[in-house]
């Protein structure tokens, strides 16, 4: 089993989190770069459908519908797995330590390339205000600013001020508010022409949305825009602090996305109702990456825009400083499953955060600022974000059919239509990732590659190996029965009365099935009242297997 690894979120909250909170913290962790800097780089994917990107709305309502499926069975893992660490504890409970070395990389190379990608936006709204502010320095100026920022960003994680979370709150709402305003504003111009987002929308492609051209040019831009969605589990890493988790963390994760979903397409709608593409440089070489301004100047002018581009700069800011808490947590928590070298587990003595943990996630985001374009990061952090969703949907699947083999699994909260929804899931995700083509492939492949070869060169050597619930289903797939299955169906042969429990009669007999043929009865007594823990008289299907596990081999 995983052990609790990643810091929690809730460090300066309160102890019982009820759903105005998840809510909040899930909002949170979601707003930034995805209203700030997305909307022009998908508006231009959405070009490919033969459209004139105006209906980027409707991608964005798309990809909320893939992330759903996710965001529900996450809900149900996290009921059963209350433990801080969230995801990369799901995969790796329920695939075993190579599948979880390789999520590990997937999370981390995910939250820290979000992260970078709101550096780079803020490195954008730098450079769009510069002639308001007077001064002139070039777009590698800019983004030199934003490496010092990561740098600032980087030294405030080692120190572990954990009250700069709280500035997360105020400045989500206020930037939500701002953005609020602007819808209104847009409302009242003169200039919005309502119609035309959705006509962008039901003529995508040369025949309409549904033409193979409309279908695919709005698939891809859903895909492009899947990371903006990517906080809206991320509470469920601290399930432990809610109050009635089994009700409040599924229906926080719904009103999230539910929330976010409107905010997102409303703002597409306004801001493409408002402007040509053409005029955020949709079709060009140079999609605008700070759209917010642009559409805060046309409404207001230059003093507006410089407004927009303060919420966007301290939005983004506060975003890439809990990014980069979290990506830094991954190899953090790999490091303390034996995954990773011990270097990456070491805390500071004095701050007790993971120093080298967070420096190498610096570094590997400074890497992507400079060096990848805009384009590609946020390409990259949804391919990865997408092939998390699928093992997420796949846990569920999977522990659901080997509960009684791996009876810690009862979650408080059971999603409905399992599997129809978890399938869905996957198949509209793998979906996403076809479209998106195929630098989503080799982001996938880089993670797989590099996680088999970490997992062969360290992690083998040194990781607790388990029959985890993978095997478990496999082999009932298969029609093989593995120790774990066999164990189980002894103890249920043996509960003639259906109890779910086995007196000393029934546990006798139980033992016998698995192979147990020795004539010593007092010994079998004697295993029985010590694996009867809570000294009730019976022996439940926990305390059977819990003994088997701790059985000498000799003695089985």
């Amino acid at each position: 089993m995983a052990v609790e690894s990643i810091k929690r979120f809730a460090t300066d909250m309160e102890r019982r989190l009820g759903l105005n909170s998840v809510i909040t913290i899930s909002l949170s962790a979601m707003l930034g770069s995805g209203l700030f800097v997305l909307p022009a780089l998908a508006s231009d994917v959405l070009l490919s459908g033969g459209g004139n990107g105006a209906g980027l709305w409707i991608a964005y309502v798309l990809s909320a519908a893939v992330v759903l499926p996710g965001a529900i069975s996450k809900a149900e893992l996290a009921t059963a797995m209350p433990t801080s660490g969230g995801t990369y504890i799901y995969i790796e409970r329920t695939f075993g330590p190579i599948f979880g070395t390789i999520a590990g990389l997937g999370l981390w190379a995910s939250f820290l390339l979000k992260s970078a990608f709101a550096l780079i936006g803020f490195s954008a709204y730098i450079y769009a205000v510069q002639g308001t502010l007077g001064i002139t320095f070039s777009e590698t100026a800019s983004n030199i600013m934003a490496i010092i920022l990561l740098a600032f960003i980087v030294v405030i994680n080692i120190l572990g001020v954990g009250k700069i979370k709280k500035i997360q709150k105020p400045v989500i709402i206020s930037s939500v508010l701002f953005l609020g305003i602007l819808c209104v504003l847009a409302a009242l111009s003169d200039d919005i022409q309502w119609t035309r987002p959705i006509e962008s929308a039901a003529f995508a492609g040369t025949e309409g949305i549904f033409s193979k051209e409309g279908i695919t040019g709005i698939g891809t831009a859903a895909a492009f825009v899947f990371v903006s969605y990517a906080g809206v589990t991320k509470i469920a890493a601290v399930a432990e602090e809610i109050k009635e988790p089994g009700k409040n963390l599924p229906k926080g994760m719904i009103y999230t996305l539910t929330i976010a979903t409107i905010l997102y397409a409303l703002m597409a709608y306004f801001l493409f109702a408002l402007m040509e593409p053409a005029e955020l440089g949709v079709g060009t070489s140079y999609p605008n990456k700070a759209p917010i301004h642009a559409f805060a100047v046309k409404l207001g002018g230059e003093s507006l825009g410089l407004i927009a581009a303060f919420f966007a700069v301290i939005t983004m800011s506060s975003m890439a400083l809990a990014g980069v808490m979290a990506a830094s947590r991954f190899p953090f928590a790999m490091g303390r499953d034996k995954l990773m070298p011990p270097a990456f587990e070491n805390v500071n003595p004095r701050f007790e955060t993971p120093q080298f943990a967070i420096i190498v996630t610096g570094i590997i985001m400074s890497l992507a600022i400079l060096f990848l374009p805009v384009a590609d990061v946020a390409k990259l952090a949804s391919g990865f974000k997408i092939m998390i969703f699928i093992a997420v949907n796949m846990c569920v699947i999977v522990l659901r059919r080997v509960q009684k083999e791996h009876t810690w699994y009862q979650p408080e909260y059971i999603s409905k239509m399992e599997p129809g929804v978890q399938i869905w899931g996957i198949i509209a995700s793998i979906l996403l990732l076809v479209l998106m083509g195929t630098k989503a492939f080799i982001g996938a492949g880089v993670a797989i590659i590099a996680g088999i070869i970490l997992y062969a060169t360290y992690g083998r050597h040194h990781s607790t190996k388990n029959e985890t619930p993978w095997i478990s289903f496999s082999n009932k797939v298969r029609g093989n029965k593995t120790e774990l299955m066999r164990a189980v169906t002894a103890f249920h042969a043996a509960d003639l009365e259906n109890t779910n429990h086995l007196n000393l009669k029934e546990f006798n007999a139980a033992m016998r099935v698995i192979g147990w043929l020795g004539d010593d009865h007092e010994g079998i007594r004697d295993l029985f009242h010590d694996a009867d823990s809570n000294q009730d008289g019976v022996i439940d299907i926990d305390e059977f297997l819990y003994l088997l596990e701790n059985l000498p081999k000799e003695e089985e």
